[in-house]
């Protein structure tokens, strides 16, 4: 198959993105590439530590060793207590990676001279240099954009080509949260003829209307020969089915680059949204004397968006309560270099409880996961920045306490922020899924670092330093720059609306900062949704940030103008830890793992329509006072049935029903009970019995859900819970989930046995995870402790085809095994 697009990084309003294919795989990180071929680079030579001229072409880099790009260094070594809590307490560093490229010989046009190579990096952390043949290229400090260096210039097209990175993340606490180190993302080589669409050069908006839809299609073409040259530029757009329903086409000359605005009537359109997320595919192709010179497809979808101060959103006209999640980049044991299969089986889980929304906290993420929330129907509010021209504090030695440090990206963002920005939503602007662009989150933060004199008056709270430090920066300056980055978002793409997540509501309304913006993102400032709704009556608000408590919900359910919430976090991620051997922040709704917690079916409960019912349980505590009554509240509720003869247990049904029985062993425990419409909970509390403990749910007195919880034996045997992932061929990945169990088969969430994976074929062990926060535990090697009773395999393909054997053993335990195919995937 043969690539189709230059680099047609098409990202737009009512868009999906573009497609790339090539020879086997498709290339999903950036989106149509040249109308050669774009290959994919995996294969690199890694050294940790910085080397004297490290980029010159005859240095000899065979020794070093051998990985597969993505990789992230930080989380293949070990943590240590000295290292920064805000990164997880693992390292950052200075390393080189070395690779040599051979030009195939498809890659060759007719003239060599002629034709032009490139290499794409999805994302490298952080502060990247490119070097070719010992000629340095560039320089990119931002470790979250996606960006593209032309290899023209001193690339041998007929040989072997060194090409060497240099990574420079020795300022390891520069986030408050875990970021990775080094080439995280996927590269590709891709090639181009002299005359091809720009990078990220097709641009799509769509208008519905009552006879249909008009789609806007803006198209980059650019020619690097010496003289004009005629084209003609063809777009043809295919339904979900692959049926054409529209074409346009205009004949044009490129002198050195041209943008051409066509446009196109879809009658009867099969709109995109979270049920039925209908993609059409626009394909793009470019004509010279009769001949294809480039082509590229892109995913469009069409959709509308309205945002409302007194209504809130609506998607298609629908208005729409956001139910919505905050996610970090990092996937635990995996680190930053997260496979897209992955990314699919955590988003499922995020809509199986309900969820409908993602924030991108507080950067750029890999574009597979924008193309997955297109997929999937998910809305996407995509951020670009965490802090702009000042730092913010990083802890160094726990979490908010000790002496903070000042390192983080700000050190560029006067240099590169606007740059930056306009790449991220150059990039991902197709994509139908995204419907706020976010130019910041918390940089308001009250004296962390800008303050204001209102922070002098009594009451007002959000007070991070007590009262107005006149030797911080003015918050004035926030609206300066909040107006010129919403300048920048608005010049490449106005169908979405600017947004930014405020902290300090209080301190920003007294600056420019929120009347920059288009739509107000508050972070856990609940009590002003009302007050601030009066005093702004046209400003539209959301929930930016919130904790996962049912207040933070009924804020939203109660107040018809606030459209949504983004919940801190949909899944633990790695960093932001506290004190040692923290490894990370575990407020996710699911685990790192990808288990959903048991406050994710709480969550459920109040986000999803269809009958469900979840059991936990605690022991109950005596009741000596108020405060330890409180405490024994908060102590883990757990989805088992396993405890002393006789002891008080309290017993937790998280449901969407009305009432529930509850029986033990199939005899009535206790009476019906009600949902409490202010807990939104079910519970009784009854003395252990060994035994199936079962919840009966009812809505108008019919049943329509249970769950059952079963006493357990010993740990007999390691079972396959699920199997995902489908392995099309080298470095795909399938995820293994396991659970032990007793004699009879039943789930033992108690059991912590230790557990071996071997792999042997045509595959290798990426990674065991196990949900832990215990960052001492080794995540490295493959063996590993599991939790509840069960652990995660991330299993990679190694090859294009053949069969991968894997086996989980531990002692005493039956052991499993299982095989997997690799199959190339059919056209």
């Amino acid at each position: 198959m043969k690539l189709l697009g230059f680099l047609a990084l098409c990202i737009a309003p009512f868009v999906g993105q573009t497609q790339i294919v090539a020879e086997d795989f498709t290339a999903q990180d950036f989106t149509a590439q040249g109308f050669g071929k774009a290959e994919r680079v995996i294969d690199w030579h890694f050294h940790l530590g910085d080397i004297k001229y490290g980029g010159r072409q005859a240095l000899n880099h065979s020794s070093w060793p051998a990985v597969t790009v993505p990789h992230d260094w930080s989380v293949q070594y070990p943590a240590s207590q000295d290292l920064a809590s805000c990164t997880g307490y693992l390292p950052g560093g200075i390393a080189w990676y070395r690779t040599d490229l051979h030009i195939s010989e498809s890659s060759k046009a007719p003239e060599e001279k002629d034709k032009r190579f490139y290499l794409y990096f999805g994302g490298v952390y952080n502060n990247s240099e490119v070097f070719i043949n010992g000629k340095w290229l560039s320089k990119r400090p931002n470790g979250y954009v996606s960006y593209m260096v032309d290899l023209t210039p001193y690339v041998n097209p007929s040989g072997k080509n060194v090409v060497a990175v240099r990574v420079d993340h020795s300022q390891s606490a520069d986030s408050r949260w875990y970021t990775g180190s080094g080439i995280y993302r996927d590269v590709y080589l891709v090639t181009a003829n002299p005359v091809h669409i720009g990078q990220w050069g097709v641009y799509c908006t769509a208008s519905v209307t009552e006879q249909g839809a008009e789609l806007n299609v803006e198209t980059q073409i650019k020619n690097h020969e010496a003289k004009p040259a005629a084209v003609e530029v063809v777009h043809e757009l295919l339904d979900p089915l692959g049926e054409s329903v529209a074409t346009v086409r205009e004949s044009i000359e490129v002198s050195e680059s041209v943008v051409t605005r066509q446009q196109m009537t879809i009658e009867n359109p099969l709109l995109w949204d979270l049920d039925s997320p209908n993609l059409y595919s626009l394909q793009t192709t470019v004509v010279r004397d009769g001949t294809v010179t480039d082509a590229s497809t892109t995913r469009v979808g069409i959709r509308s968006l309205t945002f409302d101060p007194n209504h809130g959103f609506a998607l298609n006209g629908k208005w729409t309560k956001i139910k919505g999640v905050c996610l970090h980049h990092d996937a635990g044991v995996l680190g930053a270099a997260v496979p897209k299969q992955v990314w699919h089986d955590r988003l499922l889980r995020l809509k199986e409880i309900g969820c409908n929304g993602i924030r991108t906290s507080h950067n750029p993420q890999s574009t597979e996961l924008y193309d997955l929330c297109d997929e999937l129907g998910m809305l996407v509010m995509d951020e670009a920045f965490d802090e702009w021209e000042y730092p913010k504090k990083k802890w160094l030695e726990g979490w908010n306490v000790g002496t903070p440090g000042f390192q983080g990206s700000a050190d560029y963002f006067r240099t590169w922020g606007k740059q930056d920005l306009e790449s991220m939503v150059r990039r991902d602007r197709n994509h139908p899924s995204i419907i706020m662009w976010s130019i910041g989150n918390e940089v308001d933060y009250p004296n962390d670092p800008y303050s204001h004199p209102i922070l002098n008056e009594e009451g007002i709270g959000q007070k991070h330093v007590a009262g107005y430090q006149d030797s911080q920066p003015h918050a004035d300056r926030l609206g300066e720059i909040a107006q010129e980055l919403a300048a920048v978002v608005r010049k490449f793409d106005r169908s979405r609306p600017v947004t930014a997540a405020l902290a300090g509501a209080v301190m920003s309304n007294e600056t420019d900062y929120p009347a920059a913006l288009d739509v107000i993102g508050y972070n856990y400032t609940e009590d002003r949704y009302e007050m601030d709704h009066q005093k702004y009556p046209e400003r539209v608000l959301y929930g930016s940030e919130t904790s996962s408590g049912l207040d933070s919900w009924n804020a939203v359910v109660d107040n018809d103008f606030v459209f949504g919430q983004f919940i801190w976090t949909g899944i633990d991620y790695l960093g932001e830890s506290h004190r040692w051997p923290s490894r990370g922040f575990t407020t996710g709704l699911i685990d790192l793992s990808n288990r959903i917690k048991p406050r994710g079916y709480f969550r459920k409960s109040l986000w999803t329509d269809e009958p469900m019912a979840y059991l936990v349980t605690q022991p109950r505590r005596e009741r000596r006072s108020r405060s330890v009554e409180r405490r024994s509240r908060s102590a883990p509720l757990s989805p088992h049935w396993d405890y002393q003869d006789g002891q008080q247990i309290r017993v937790v049904c998280y449901t969407n029903g009305d009432a529930a029985d509850l029986l033990l062993d199939g005899e009535k425990v206790g009476t019906r009970q009600s949902l409490d419409p202010e807990t939104r909970i079910i519970e009784w509390t009854v003395p252990y019995q060994a035994g199936e403990l079962e919840v009966a749910v009812y809505r108008d007195d019919k049943e329509v859900a249970n769950d059952t919880l079963k006493t357990s034996d010993r740990p007999s045997a390691i079972k396959v819970d699920q199997l995902s992932g489908t392995l099309h061929g080298r470095h795909d990945v399938a995820l293994v989930y396991l659970r032990v169990v007793d004699s009879q088969g039943n789930f033992v969430y108690l059991a912590d046995n230790d557990i071996t994976c071997s792999v042997r074929g045509n595959g290798r062990l990426i990674g065991l995870e196990n949900g832990s926060n215990n960052v001492t535990e080794v995540y490295t090697d493959n063996h590993h402790q599991c939790q509840h009773g069960q652990l995660l395999a991330y299993i990679q393909a190694t090859a294009d085809s053949g069969e991968i054997d894997v086996e989980f053993s531990s002692p005493l335990l039956e052991s499993e095994r299982i095989e997997l195919t690799i199959a190339a995937e059919l056209e």
